[in-house]
């Protein structure tokens, strides 16, 4: 259970029992209305495993999907996450992708932030997740939706081609350091190709001793030479991947704050743009935001700050979507 089920701060229940767990969500959908407060007492608090059991034993018991009724009963963004709550990770990850390219117009913001914090490993399944539920590959869906040299970065992502070792060739990071400023700074115009080759294939190890040898050279950090050479979704994605290789926890503390930030901001527009943010990671450094989503009516969020009791401990295991 715990291979597929605890990978973050969100730890097995003690004392679990899926019985009990069943009955307590039954009766948070009983009568008029639904107790929200009772459905993430349990969901929230289960690891991914555990969702599948009570998911697997729901079904067994009442002869209905819990998906389903769940999705009879809730509604805006506060369904959303619960929903997600049940899918295993790479069928979430190929959900929101194929969500975020359905329909007019794209999220570039869901492509960038799945595929950008994806190890080798997770894109291989995501792939293989997405072709079997949509009967199309990942890829051919992304370049109809997609353009130009962004669409070649996540092409290249989407490959899964890193390189996952960890050996360091302090000649080539020197040399791949030079090529990007060369690329880059030292030139008018940009090759994003080169950009690119460096920052899509070599290992992680290898690209954090080529961040230090680009500082020497251009006397920058990587990001700012981002900053000042690209824009739009270009720009994103490869900020996106040079913050996840440097700290995933990190990038997704931004991604969160940022989100969360927004629901603040008066939006004039009759739909508002629902923000979801997907953390999956494996670096035990710690996330711990300041604030957490409790609770959802309608189309808004309700967030709270969170008891002392209910935040991460600094030694925690980073927070993933568990």
């Amino acid at each position: 259970m715990a291979a597929i089920g605890q990978r973050g701060a969100v730890t097995e229940a003690a004392g679990f029992k899926v019985e009990e767990d069943i009955k307590r969500l039954r009766e948070a959908m009983k009568g008029t209305g639904t107790d929200e407060a009772a459905l993430i007492e349990v969901l929230a608090r289960r690891t991914i495993a555990q969702r599948q059991l009570i998911k697997e034993q729901y079904k067994q018991q009442v002869g209905k999907s819990l998906a389903d009724d769940l999705d009879s009963e809730l509604s805006g963004n506060f369904q959303k996450v619960v929903l997600g709550l049940l899918m295993l990770a790479p069928v979430y990850d190929a959900h929101e992708l194929r969500t975020s390219m359905k329909g007019a117009g794209t999220e570039e913001a869901a492509l960038i932030d799945i595929l950008a914090s994806r190890t080798t490993e997770e894109v291989k399944i995501i792939n293989l997740v997405y072709k079997k539920k949509h009967d199309n590959s990942l890829e051919d869906d992304v370049c109809g939706d997609t353009s130009g040299m962004f669409q070649r970065v996540l092409v290249s992502l989407l490959t899964a081609g890193r390189d996952e070792g960890t050996a360091v060739d302090p000649a080539l990071a020197v040399q791949d350091a030079k090529d990007i400023f060369e690329a880059g700074e030292a030139r008018w115009g940009t090759d994003e190709v080169k950009f690119l080759t460096v920052l899509c294939v070599r290992n992680r190890n290898h690209l954090l001793k080529v961040f230090e040898e680009y500082k020497k050279v251009s006397g920058r950090d990587i990001e700012d030479s981002i900053k000042r050479e690209m824009s739009g979704s270009l720009e994103e994605v490869f900020l996106a991947i040079v913050k996840c290789l440097k700290n995933k926890p990190a990038f997704f503390a931004e991604r969160l704050y940022k989100s969360m930030k927004a629901l603040f901001v008066p939006d004039p527009s009759p739909d508002r743009k629902t923000f979801t943010i997907t953390i999956q990671c494996h670096s035990p450094q710690p996330l711990n935001p300041y604030f957490y989503i409790q609770s959802s009516t309608k189309n808004g969020m309700q967030i709270h700050q969170p008891h002392s009791s209910h935040r991460i401990p600094p030694t925690s295991q980073t927070a993933t979507r568990t």
